[in-house]
């Protein structure tokens, strides 16, 4: 504009990737030889229900990311570039529409298919995933018993072996009780 010479020249090549259900990104370009510091973003759904305002000033970035769109749903966005002294005019209308929840992938391929596939995958991952952890316990288990069976082995051996030890001076000293034991069940 003559009126305002020191406003940079619009954004170029204003372009909308990484298209989601709710979520999009933005990037342009700006013109050689203009200082720019910033960029301003008019985010409108094509209803005209919901109007954002995006402005970041004291950056390089060419890209910004729009978030909390509404799933398959008309937008449109123009860029304005921050300079030292005013705005830019807006770039070209750039429309764009949001992906449906459901499509994962670009429409033109068989959406539910791969969609069916990955639940699949996912239940498999899920499965396998389950079966290591049990294997784990189970191997745990094992171990702790076996580790149980050799200390109750270790340690019924040294019972046994004190218990004949003891056996002999005790039964020498319980010979008298016997008989009377004896004496008494038959009574």
């Amino acid at each position: 504009c003559p009126a305002h010479p020191d406003r940079p020249p619009s954004p170029v090549n204003v372009t909308v990737t990484q298209l989601k259900a709710n979520s999009a990104t933005v990037s342009w370009d700006v013109p050689e030889g203009d200082v720019v510091i910033g960029y301003a973003i008019l985010q409108q759904r094509q209803d005209g229900q919901m109007q954002r305002f995006i402005r970041e000033v004291n950056t390089t970035n060419r890209a910004c990311v729009l978030w909390d769109l509404a799933e398959d749903a008309d937008y449109i966005i123009q860029v304005q570039s921050i300079g030292l002294y005013g705005e830019s005019q807006a770039s070209k209308r750039v429309h764009f529409r949001t992906l449906k929840e459901t499509d994962r992938l670009p429409s033109n391929s068989s959406n539910q298919g791969d969609i069916t596939m990955e639940g699949l995958d996912k239940d498999r991952q899920l499965q396998t995933g389950e079966i290591i952890i049990i294997v784990a316990v189970l191997l745990m288990w094992a171990a702790v018993i076996a580790l149980f069976c050799r200390q109750y082995d270790i340690i019924k051996d040294n019972d046994s072996n004190n218990n004949k030890e003891k056996t002999k001076p005790s039964s020498e000293h319980s010979t008298p009780e016997r008989p009377s034991g004896g004496l008494l069940r038959s009574k």
